[in-house]
């Protein structure tokens, strides 16, 4: 077969596989965990294969017009380059391992075929962005991807978190396709073609007309599909999804997707200073806002969404120093390890037998019970806190060293002031990564909480998993900054110095004061009996607070106990916790400055229409029927009555005659 076959498979497999898994969930249930993971394997082999043959050269282009439409022609193409392949590998893999993965984590499911057809339509629509040469047939992968996770973050939909969350992160992501889809027209109005090629041959030679427009209204879909500042507010609450959806959606798909259209169309936003000063902005309050966020966040499901979207920020970061191979890198290498860490984490959840039980401080002794999460996870751990020789610290040092290149001053690719931006958030995220990590680990494996009920071994489909990612979250890095740059621009990926010994640091620093903190805390919490922990002179207000929770064990459910009171979150953060702890109330931003106000106009409008259209055509109609009633009374049918009525009409008539003659 020709790699163009090849590629043309490699969405179509996971397509027919989710089309058959619907068809057949019902009618032949057996079939449907091999419907689930064979096509998606098999795109996964097929992807390696265009991979391979692909090799960093030249790309794989083929193109046909779908229909005519008169002006800009619509074409069903291909256009895999070194990063499309490396990114459909990614995609593959992560996407079989959760099919795997599903297997055992909703064996018990009833609603497992939809569940693993909706998981598999999802695959086929990120291959079929990252394939795309043309950017209609890739805002098909863009928009099915977000009906996809509609679904699949709604699976629980007996609860009404889950379907809360279901809906926000539809609303949140249209919001931001909205200017997406208006800047994809204007960008090929300019460029007089929806082909990549093309487009990227027009801004080339100058020929784009609006490129600040362009790039700001792509940057709000961007910002929307990939959970960046101020987007970003749907991606917590989708962890009310089952854990293998949410690391599908966060380690190669959904929000990989932004990051990857940005790489892929980088020289439109070069092509506009302003775009890229804002894309770093964008970066580093995003980077910096969810660092904050995610170490006062107990919900370990919800530590590891924000930590998505502080990765994301790096990948932005990147891009807005103008390093795509950098931006790439990380991407790679944040989805080993980002699928690895929401797959422990449903090990651990698993082990508990319920959902509830994400809480990181209600967790004891679990480092025994999940022996092989508890190793894969630490893996996957210090990946994402960047310490050496994990991958983490490679793909990370690579967006760094990229900044402070661009320190020195302006460049054809970006300003000095974006490079300054992105490097200094990127040394202070890189100290709260590591202190949240930390964090994580501690109160999961080594936590004082309540010990919940075993529920033995997991499936070995689950555990396996688990080890199969932990291999290129530890030595992906390691292995690819030396061959990667000749996949994509040929530039550098090496650590630096620097940045290197900075980074590493600042992480060092993060993880060693967030140990001391819960050493102190924990010493506390041992001499100290619960009861008078509100009046010790030493206590915190996390302590003074744990006793608070105890007094309401119930609320607790099944687990009538107080949290772990050693949370060294509450103690390094101090008074900045409680707005940490809420997103920093951006959802009550938007409560006030959006959703009121729509919700005010609805009242008005439907005052409106109740009150005055109604009571108008209620009015309108009423005098008719009044006229008709009367009408109506007069027709009784008795003949006497109409002569009666005859006669006095006469008698009337004769009057009024007579008064009229009189009268003249």
């Amino acid at each position: 077969m020709t790699t163009t076959t090849l590629a043309v498979l490699v969405p179509l497999l996971p397509f027919l596989g989710a089309a058959a898994g619907l068809l057949l969930g019902r009618t032949a249930p057996g079939f449907v965990r091999p419907l689930a993971v064979l096509p998606t394997l098999a795109a996964l082999v097929l992807a390696v294969i265009v991979a391979v043959r692909q090799g960093g050269d030249a790309s794989v282009t083929a193109a046909t017009e779908l229909t005519p439409t008169g002006s800009i022609p619509i074409e069903l193409a291909l256009y895999i380059d070194g990063f499309a392949a490396l990114v459909g590998v990614v995609v593959g893999l992560v996407a079989t391992c959760v099919q795997i993965y599903s297997t055992g984590y909703l064996r018990e499911d009833p609603r497992y075929p939809s569940y693993a057809a909706l998981v598999s339509l999802f695959t086929s629509a990120m291959f079929l962005v990252v394939y795309s040469g043309d950017l209609i047939v890739l805002l098909v992968g863009w928009e099915v991807m977000g009906i996809c996770s509609y679904f699949l973050v709604g699976h629980y939909w007996e609860t009404p978190e889950a379907r809360a969350a279901s809906i926000k992160a539809f609303l949140v992501t249209k919001l931001g396709d909205v200017p997406f889809l208006i800047g994809l027209f204007a960008l090929a109005t300019d460029a007089g073609s929806f082909r990549i090629t093309k487009v990227l041959a027009t801004v080339a030679h100058g020929g784009l007309d609006h490129p600040t427009l362009v790039a700001l209204l792509l940057l709000a879909g961007v910002a929307g599909k990939s959970a960046q500042f101020p987007l970003h507010t749907w991606l917590p609450d989708a962890m009310a999804g089952p854990t293998p959806v949410s690391a599908l959606i966060h380690a190669a798909t959904m929000v990989a997707a932004g990051v990857y259209f940005v790489a892929r169309l980088l020289p439109v936003f070069e092509a506009s200073s302003a775009g890229m000063v804002t894309l770093a902005v964008m970066a580093a309050i995003t980077m910096v806002g969810s660092g904050l966020a995610a170490l006062a966040q107990d919900d370990i499901k919800r530590v590891l969404a924000y930590s998505t979207i502080g990765q994301l920020g790096y990948m932005t970061g990147a891009l807005a120093v103008g390093d795509r191979g950098a931006a790439v890198f990380h991407l790679l290498s944040h989805g080993a390890f980002k699928a690895l860490l929401f797959l422990a984490a449903g090990v651990i959840i698993h082990a508990a037998g319920t959902n509830s039980l994400a809480a990181m401080s209600r967790m004891s002794h679990l480092r025994d019970r999940v022996p092989d999460a508890y190793w894969t996870m630490t893996v996957a751990l210090l990946a994402l806190a960047a310490i050496p020789p994990f991958s983490g610290f490679f793909s990370k040092e690579s967006v760094l060293g990229a900044a402070e290149h661009i320190t020195a001053g302006h460049t054809e690719h970006a300003p000095g002031a974006a490079g300054w931006t992105v490097l200094v958030a990127g040394l202070l995220t890189a100290l709260l990564t590591a202190a949240y990590a930390t964090r994580l680990w501690l109160l999961t494996f080594h936590g004082r909480g309540t010990e919940a009920p075993d529920h033995g071994r997991q499936p070995l489909t689950m555990t396996v998993v688990l080890w199969v990612l932990a291999v290129p979250s530890l030595a992906l890095g390691g292995l690819a900054y030396r061959t990667l740059p000749d996949w994509f621009d040929g530039n550098d990926l090496a650590p630096t110095l620097t940045t290197s010994v900075l980074g590493t640091g600042v992480a060092l620093a993060g993880g060693l004061v967030t140990y001391a903190a819960w050493r102190h805390l924990a010493g506390l919490a041992a001499r100290v009996p619960l009861g008078a922990v509100a009046a010790h002179p030493e206590a915190d207000a996390g302590l003074v607070e744990a006793e608070a929770i105890a007094t309401h064990a119930p609320a607790y459910g099944d687990v009538a106990s107080a949290p772990d009171p050693a949370d060294p979150g509450r103690l390094l953060l101090g008074p900045l916790h409680r707005h940490a702890a809420v997103g920093f109330h951006l959802d009550a931003v938007y409560r006030a400055l959006f959703v009121r106000p729509v919700q005010a106009g609805a009242s008005l409008v439907r005052f409106l229409d109740r009150e005055v259209v109604d009571t108008y055509v209620r009015g309108a109609g009423a005098l008719p029927r009044w006229l008709g009633a009367a009408v109506r009374r007069a027709q009784t049918g008795n003949v006497q009555t109409y002569v009666s009525a005859l006669l006095a009409g006469t008698v009337v008539l004769a009057v009024a005659a007579l008064l009229v003659a009189s009268g003249a």
